[in-house]
Parts: C-alpha cells; structure tokens; sequence
C-alpha cells in the first residue's frame, strides 16, 4: 500500500513538472479606450498574476488597488486623442461599409500612434527591462508588433471580439468569403449568390484598405517608435505572433477552421461565480416582482449623448412598463425619470445579467453584451450602431433569442412592440437558454485554457512547431495559382499546338481539283 501511494506522490510530481512553467516576466498591451476591450485581456492578466507570472500591463486603465504580482503602465495621451472617435459614433450611424471601415483604420492609427509615443510608454520601450512574453490585443494596432522584436519575446495575440483580417493573417488561418461572413455585414455562413458576391468584395476591399491605406501608417508609427536595428513589419507579422485567442466560441457563432495556433476562449472574462450585488441594487433586483430590464448602450456610447427624441422614447416606453429598469445613464440626474426606472454611470453587468429576475437586456449588440446575455440564459433586444453589433443581432434574431430596433427607427412605439414581443413569447427566453446550455458544455473553463496556451508558449520558446507553412507562401503559392495555371495551361496549349499542326496539315493538303484542271 506504502508503495502505491510513493508511486502515486511521485507520479503527481512529474506531472506537475512538466506542466507548470516557471514564474515569467509578461508585457500585457490592452491600449484601446473601451472599457469591455480592456476587461476580456485584464482577466487574463490578472489570472497570470495570480499563477505567480509578474505582469506589466499598459493600459488607460489603471488597477485602483494595487494587486499583487500585477503592474500598470498607464497611458493618458490617448484619452484626448480618441475622444472624436469615441464622442463621435452616433453622428456616423448613416455611414455606409466602406466609409466605416475607413474611419475604423484612422481609428487604428491614432489609437497606435497616442499609445506609442505616450510618455510611460517611451520610457518603457527605452528601459532596459526584460520581459518573457509580449501579449498584444490585435485592433489595427500593428505597429506595436514592435515590442515582441524590442524585447526580443514570442508573442500572443487577443482579439477581443472574435476572428477577423487583422488575426488571421497572423497565424494563417483560411477565411474563405463563401462562407465565413465579414464582420462588417450582416450575413450567415450559409449566402445566396447575391450575398457571396457581396461577402467577396467587402473583403477584398478590406484588404485592399489594409494594404494601400493602413499598412503604410504602420509602417511608419513602426519605424519610428521603435530603436533599430529592427526586421521591417511586415517581417514581424508573418514571424512574431504564436499564436491568437480569441473571444468566441462556436456556440455564439458559426463553425469555421482555425490553425492549431488560433485557439477560442470567449467568455474568458465572464465571472462564473457572480459577486454579490450592492444592497440597493439588490434589493431593487429582488422586489421586481414583474421583471427587470437592463439597459446599456456599452462603454463607447453614452446614454445621456442620445438625441432628446431618442432618449424620451426610452423614457416613454419604459414608463408604461410594470418591469423596473436599470439604466446605464452616464450623468446624475435625468431629467423626467419614471419610479420605476433606476440610473447609474456603471453597472456590475456580469453580476445583473446573472439575477434570476432579469427579463431583457436592452444592448448595442456589442459582442461581450451579447456574450454576457446568452451565458445567463437573456434574450435581448439590440440597437446597433457599428462594426459587429449588426453581424451579431442578426445573429440574435436568426437564434430567435433577441430582436433588432434600428438606431434610426427608435422611437416609442417600435420599443414598445419590441419589450412586449419578447416578454409574451417564451421562445426567447427558452431559446437563449438552450444556447447557455451549449455555451457552457466546455471541457475546460475558458480562462483556463486561455493560460494553458499563454504558458504553452512559454514552455516551448515560442511554439515554432504550431506555426503553419502557409505563412511562408506568396499570394500565389497559397492559392495554387501556380499549379493551376501548369494544369490549365499546358492542356490548353497541347490543344492549340495540335489544331494549328492540322489546319497547317489541311492547308498543305494538294487540291485535285485545280491539279485536273492544269492538266486539260
């Protein structure tokens, strides 16, 4: 028995050993203003603070109590420098795909530029700390690719709402446009022609952006920030990247490939055990006898910049309601609020969507809203404004767990059929339990295997084996092109060589008509 169990002890021991990884130096950049960027990559750096890894994270998010093993590097410039793009969203509503995608780029390069030039910043990048591991958000931020070379350290990437161009042209992961929709349309994965057709050409347009418009910027935010000597960047972003999590999980989405080095985490920053909510909220919460609905537009849009015709809709509508209201209303006071409505600048979101009297949950249809919504079991009700809000309510409506209200079509009659709809159809509720169900049948907690993967590339210097060869192909390589063209080609020409021998042998045939004719 005394042996089994030393045999037991020293079998545990191994496993240990080769499963840990020593305690590591890791630089978390998260440099976006949105709080709910900032929330998915703090868990996992706090989760790595937590396993004993020393993490630096810059951020304009600092901790406001020091937590152990976990450093801030905060960034001020960028507050300022994104406040015409974060002011500005509702005013841009009416602008059609490929003006979007070009101010999301602009976006990218002063996001990149305020960060990198930022004073905590500069002397970071001039310091001579060492770090293990650079993890890096992936929003149009290339240029900061630069601190996996300055540090000499592997990298991974975060992408805070799911796969895109900007993530899979790190690893190599295939996004064929018949079937893998663009975040910026609307579409399933399963497209008329009409729709194929026009999935194609916004994606070609992207990358047509990213390359003539985009890459350029970076290019030059690159070269400039970062010391030489130094590979060129597009060097870095076939090289530098190990490999990417991502904040999705097929249950909230659709079924696509992904290389071994694409890894789906989301929901990593969902609390699966919710705190305690404060006593008035709580109370609030428990006395609505009749429901509550949650109201929260997110972190880059503000309530309280709603035009006055769009915000007394809400307040009409919510008014009739025997629900009560938790609305998230950046500013003290609001003008004409019913009883039964309650404001505040920030809600606990994870901790109220998880309350068993939640009804709805009112969104822009940001990706962590929706995610939030489905993993308690909430249909929603979205208003999206831009990027993948409209991808992921179309998503919602297809799922038959939510319904749509345009922005443009807000008004006090469409709430209110919207409100009602969902509240006297079980179907909703029933159908975003179902999906709940799926979401969280994992064999492992996201934000487990989100640090598995970190620490796996520590453990393996980098994991150069996971990486895929189709990163080391041209455009035409990749596509076979080449290959096609020989298989083509040479067919056609065998073809074209054989009809030309026999009209040449036709021609040269004699005529035995004309040869009679010379001899009479």
């Amino acid at each position: 028995m005394k042996l089994f169990q030393l045999i037991v002890l020293l079998t545990t021991i191994v496993i240990i050993q080769h499963t840990n990884v020593e305690a590591a130096k890791i630089l978390g950049v998260f440099p976006t203003t949105s709080k709910s960027h900032y929330t998915v990559g703090s868990a996992l750096m706090k989760a790595l603070a937590k396993k004993g890894h020393e993490v630096t994270v810059i951020s304009p998010f600092p901790q406001k109590k020091q937590l152990k093993n976990y450093h801030d590097i905060t960034t001020t410039n960028v507050w300022k420098a994104m406040e015409p793009f974060t002011s500005g969203f509702l005013s841009n509503i009416n602008k059609g795909p490929i003006e979007t995608i070009l101010r999301i780029y602009t976006f990218g390069k002063v996001l990149t530029n305020s960060t990198l030039t930022d004073p905590a910043v500069t002397k970071l990048i001039n310091s001579r700390q060492h770090f293990d591991l650079v993890i890096l958000e992936v929003f149009m931020t290339d240029a900061m690719l630069g601190f996996a070379h300055h540090f000499n350290a592997p990298c991974v990437g975060i992408s805070s709402f799911g796969a895109s161009k900007w993530t899979t042209d790190l690893v190599g992961t295939p996004a064929p446009p018949s079937y893998i929709p663009n975040p910026f349309l609307a579409f399933t994965d399963h497209m008329s022609f009409k729709e194929r057709l026009m999935n194609t050409l916004m994606s070609v347009t992207e990358s047509l952006v990213l390359r003539f418009v985009d890459q350029p910027v970076q290019i030059e935010i690159y070269q400039k920030n970062f010391p030489d000597p130094k590979p060129t960047l597009n060097e870095l972003k076939k090289k530098a990247v190990s490999a990417v999590l991502l904040n999705n999980h097929f249950s909230l989405s659709y079924p696509r490939p992904y290389v071994t080095g694409m890894i789906e985490v989301g929901g990593m920053h969902i609390n699966r055990n919710p705190n305690p909510l404060p006593v008035d909220i709580q109370s609030f919460m428990d006395n609505a006898t009749e429901g509550v609905i949650y109201f929260s537009m997110g972190s880059n849009i503000k309530s309280k910049d709603l035009p006055l015709d769009k915000r007394e809709a809400f307040l009409n509508a919510f008014s009739k309601l025997k629900q009560k209201v938790l609305w998230k209303w950046e500013d003290e006071n609001m003008p004409s609020k019913p009883d039964n409505v309650l404001i505040q600048s920030w809600w606990p979101q994870n901790d109220i969507l998880a309350h068993p009297n939640v009804r709805i949950f009112v969104t822009h249809g940001g990706l962590l809203s929706t995610m939030e919504a489905l993993y308690h079991g909430v249909p929603v009700i979205g208003i999206p404004i831009f990027g993948d809000q409209h991808l992921n309510m179309a998503k919602a409506e297809r799922g038959g767990y939510g319904l749509t209200v345009p922005y443009l079509e807000i008004s006090q009659e469409r709430l209110t059929q919207a409100i009602n709809t969902i509240l006297g159809d079980k179907n909703y509720k029933q159908n975003a339990q179902l999906i709940s169900q799926r979401y969280r049948d994992q064999p492992q907690n996201p934000l487990d295997l989100a640090v598995y993967w970190v620490e796996y590339v520590l453990r393996h210097k980098g994991a150069a084996h996971i990486r895929t060869a189709s990163m080391d192909l041209s455009f035409v390589q990749y596509h076979n092109l080449d290959v096609l063209a020989i298989l083509l080609g040479v067919p056609v020409l065998l073809a074209h060589v054989l009809v030309l021998m026999v009209c040449r042998k036709k021609s040269n045939k004699p005529n035995r008509y004309g040869d009679d004719k010379k001899r009479n």
